[in-house]
């Protein structure tokens, strides 16, 4: 892992490993587009190419072989601007073997930028269900996850990847600290509030949670959004309560103002002041629970 502080980097790019679709806001689309628009150089990988979200019914799904995904992988890492890139961010995986491809890239990101900040995002389920083959969820677990210094589960995906069942926020902040990485950022986590959501910040000194109102029918790509917001955030240095609020609010906004819009998908070119200068209202408190011991 890295040891990234706030501000403790200048490289403004990031290198972005996701899913691509050909029409739609999910998968890469999100993440490039929202980092673009908050000023970063972005360097985008694509994992699979699908016509579109695949809950919208069946499309053609274009994996590129391992062999022609580790070559490009091997491209970059000997790319002489590599030292450039702040960031990398992981998302979607079309197949097993691609985790090793990614778990080099990152390896060699922090060799050419020792500060530079790994966030993974373990796509691979929600709703009680993976959406990902089983082999496929097991090499995010088990390949990229110990390298993050950050992760962005959804509550599934926490229980699956942790092997454990979550009913509560306490059981919900031990199994994000079994999960390795410094940073965990459970979305969809158990809220105090009644129809609400909540996004749980997990360290292992402190927890914060971010609650906000529940938007009912909500776009898919959110957890793409949140990934995206926080690395920005964090790479803009700020602090990690202060990180998670302008998140929250710029997935909670977004979300919002889709759904007033009767949009089925998120309006991220019509709605670009909420990544910029989210206004939303979040609130923010500090958990009391028992921070692990240095």
């Amino acid at each position: 892992m890295s040891t990234l502080t706030p501000a403790a980097t200048d490289a403004r790019d990031i290198l972005v490993v996701n899913s691509q679709v050909v029409r739609g806001s999910v998968g890469g689309r999100v993440t490039v587009f929202a980092l673009e628009r908050l000023g970063h150089r972005v360097w985008f990988l694509p994992t699979i190419l699908l016509p579109w979200n695949p809950d919208e019914g069946r499309g053609h799904r274009h994996v590129q072989d391992d062999a022609g995904f580790d070559a490009l992988a091997e491209n970059l890492i000997t790319a002489d601007l590599l030292p450039r890139i702040g960031a990398v961010v992981s998302g979607y995986l079309g197949s097993p073997a691609q985790a090793a491809a990614v778990a080099r890239l990152v390896a060699a990101v922090r060799r050419a930028n020792p500060r530079a900040l790994y966030l993974c995002d373990p796509i691979s389920g929600d709703n009680g269900d993976l959406y990902v083959p089983p082999e496929t969820a097991a090499a995010v677990r088990d390949t990229l996850l110990p390298l993050a210094d950050v992760a962005t589960p959804n509550l599934f995906e926490l229980q699956w990847m942790s092997g454990r069942r979550i009913e509560s926020e306490a059981e919900a902040i031990a199994a994000a600290r079994a999960l390795g990485p410094q940073r965990v950022l459970v979305t969809s986590a158990p809220a105090l509030r009644r129809n609400a959501t909540c996004n749980l910040l997990v360290t292992p000194r402190a927890t914060i949670a971010a609650e906000h109102g529940l938007v009912p029918d909500a776009p898919h790509g959110t957890g793409d959004l949140m990934a995206a917001a926080f690395t920005a955030a964090l790479l803009a240095g700020l602090d990690d309560e202060s990180a998670l609020m302008r998140s929250a609010a710029t997935v909670f906004e977004m979300v919002a103002r889709s759904v007033k819009r009767r949009a089925r998908d998120l309006l991220l070119a019509d709605e670009q002041s909420s990544l910029v200068n989210p206004m939303a209202l979040v609130s923010c408190r500090r958990v009391l629970d028992a921070p692990l011991r240095a």
